[in-house]
């Protein structure tokens, strides 16, 4: 946005004896994409800016194209007419890049290359160190203000602790920035994140995250008994435990006949006894270990549900699938994903990470001392 400012891309233009201003025209913004190598060709400049308008940068003047069109029609950055969308996330993202940029300009920055357990880490401070600098920078009236700062942009993953091993704290506890906002980004960039997928989110549906894309040539479900006909699944997400017996769903290739005993039921309400909150399960002192669980997840995916939210918590684990097999049990709290703190996060959102994320899953987690 700021590059088409400076190239006078983005200027007032006027349209049907009406003036909108700081506005571009789709055509000419396609070919400045290919000019700049932004994108190599029309069809790829013009998914990119379709990205754009799906998470509400740009809009068409007036709104009546939601869509790209490479045309002569104007289109304006929602940061220009104000109707950019500032929820929590972006302004935790921003208030997280502006502190970055604060940091890295100054001299004698806290920002410093420093070691823990024989490992180097770039872009680190100690967490009471960002407190006092904070204080001092009027970023925070107080401590307690500056703590919960620090753990939103940690739970934004803007900041980390350098293992991974942490929430924010008020001590000489070492952590870095996660994101470096002066890396140069391409918008090609776009294109290659992984999309969320949409997850059932009926209370009465848990589901076994399963790939939506398996390996080639090895999409079948596996038989635990030879003499049994392996039936090919058309897609191989787990719907609901009825899915799970074999009885008829949209998931499943016409009258499946899955070729191994269904899993264990689950009763879809929660298996956790009472309700447990973040601060309980981090608390000095509390009844809960946490352990690393290193789940291959097979030719159709892992075989376990996730439920609940900030924290989720395991709700069935199938006994025959690869994550019972690395130690994973029910009623355990799910503490990261692949390094990503997650007690914070809502089951959706973990279901997500998970599905779209590499083969081989590492996952935390906490349960109770027994």
């Amino acid at each position: 946005r700021l590059r088409l400012h400076d190239g006078k891309l983005i200027k007032d233009r006027r349209y049907h004896l009406q003036t909108y201003p700081n506005c571009f025209v789709a055509k000419e913004l396609t070919d400045w994409l290919i000019d700049h190598k932004e994108a190599p060709d029309r069809e790829t400049g013009i998914r990119l800016m379709q990205k754009l308008m799906d998470h509400y940068i740009i809009h068409h003047v007036c709104d009546e194209h939601l869509d790209y069109k490479d045309a002569k029609l104007l289109y304006r950055f929602r940061k220009d007419d104000g109707t950019f969308p500032l929820s929590k996330d972006v302004k935790v993202f921003m208030r997280g890049q502006s502190l970055y940029e604060k940091l890295v300009s100054v001299d004698e920055s806290i920002l410093k290359v420093r070691e823990e357990n024989s490992v180097k880490y770039q872009r680190t401070f100690l967490g009471c160190e960002i407190v006092d600098w904070l204080i001092q920078e009027g970023e925070a009236e107080n401590r307690k203000e500056a703590v919960e700062l620090g753990r939103a942009l940690l739970e934004h993953g803007i900041i980390q602790h350098v293992s991974n091993r942490h929430h924010f704290f008020d001590s000489d506890i070492l952590y870095q920035f996660w994101i470096n906002f002066r890396r140069r980004r391409r918008l090609t960039e776009l294109l290659s994140e992984n999309s969320s997928r949409t997850l059932s989110e009926s209370p009465d549906s848990p589901f076994c995250l399963r790939k939506l894309n398996p390996d080639p040539g090895n999409t079948s479900f596996l038989s635990v008994q030879t003499n049994k006909e392996i039936k090919i699944v058309s897609a191989v997400r787990r719907s609901s435990i009825t899915s799970l017996a074999g009885n008829s769903n949209s998931y499943f290739s016409a009258t499946p006949m899955l070729a191994f005993p269904p899993v264990a039921e689950c009763n879809p309400k929660s298996v956790l006894k009472r309700p447990v909150t973040n601060e309980e399960l981090l608390s000095p002192g509390a009844p809960y270990i946490k352990k690393t669980l290193t789940i291959v997840g097979d030719a159709v995916g892992w075989g376990f549900v996730v439920r609940g939210g900030r924290p989720c918590h395991i709700q069935a684990v199938d006994p025959g699938g690869p994550a019972a097999a690395a130690g994973m049990k029910v009623c355990q709290f799910v503490f990261s994903v692949n390094g990503m703190y997650v007690l914070h996060l809502d089951y959706q959102t973990i279901s997500s990470l998970i599905m779209t994320g590499p083969r081989t899953l590492v996952m935390e987690v906490m349960e109770a001392i027994e």
